[in-house]
């Protein structure tokens, strides 16, 4: 039985030189599709768009990886100091495989970046800068000296959602890497999990084969069984695989 296609989006880099793009992946998410059965296919940046289709085509199921920020023209928003490392290619890129997901019934997970993009695409919008925007809410982006598997919050689960069937928990301990949130959520979508500040964690397309976003990083933490939930039911929904 072939192994299912995991097509893995990518992020942009400079060389130590800086004369040229790297593209890359942290081993994290090639690790976790891999030990649940799935095979990883990475989707770089600088494709047109036919040839995006082809590899969409292609892949049995999509995982958006994390990275910087969208542009805020995208969702209704203004340019400002605190957003980092936009690439508009790579945003044009992900809404177009989040679209064609969406529309066809192709199995996606989106992580932390991802599900922005995924909101964002189906028309939400972001918070730019959970510090500066909301004050009061709980510390959320990189934790000085925390290593990257450090559960640093709670969320809850919505108990009748995919999200809670997957973690087969409604309360869980999260890693926390983000300083940016969905802000309203998609139409098409709906909110699943919160931090107990309110902020967004969960978010998954109702009556869809599996297209679920979490805005923590489960491959840094699928050690445990939770966890490990969220790419086992993304391979599961791929079926028996390419053909």
């Amino acid at each position: 039985m072939p192994r299912p296609l995991i097509g893995i989006t990518m992020s942009r880099r400079k060389s130590s030189s800086g004369e040229r793009d790297l593209y890359g992946v942290l081993y994290p998410y090639v690790e976790a599709v891999c030990g649940q059965g799935g095979l990883p296919m990475l989707i770089p940046l600088g494709l047109q768009m036919d040839e995006l289709r082809d590899l969409y085509d292609r892949a049995d199921g999509l995982v958006l990886s994390g990275g910087g920020d969208i542009h805020p023209e995208q969702y209704g928003d203004t340019l400002t100091e605190l957003c980092t490392r936009i690439d508009p290619e790579r945003d044009e890129l992900e809404f177009a495989l989040v679209r064609w997901a969406a529309a066809e019934g192709k199995p996606i997970l989106a992580i932390c970046r991802g599900i922005q993009s995924m909101n964002v695409a189906l028309g939400g919008t972001l918070w730019r800068d959970l510090a500066t925007e909301l004050p009061n809410a709980a510390k959320h982006d990189c934790y000085p000296n925390y290593p990257r598997d450090q559960r640093t919050h709670s969320l809850s689960v919505t108990p009748d959602s995919r999200l809670a069937q997957l973690l087969q928990v409604t309360s869980v301990e999260v890693n926390s890497l983000h300083h940016q949130a969905c802000r309203e959520v998609a139409p098409e979508m709906r909110q699943v999990a919160i931090a107990p500040d309110g902020i967004v964690e969960a978010a998954e397309i109702p009556n869809h084969p599996y297209a679920v976003g979490v805005q923590w990083h489960p491959e840094w933490i699928q050690d445990t069984p939770d966890q490990r939930g969220l790419f086992a039911g993304l391979v599961n929904a791929c079926g028996n695989g390419h053909i």
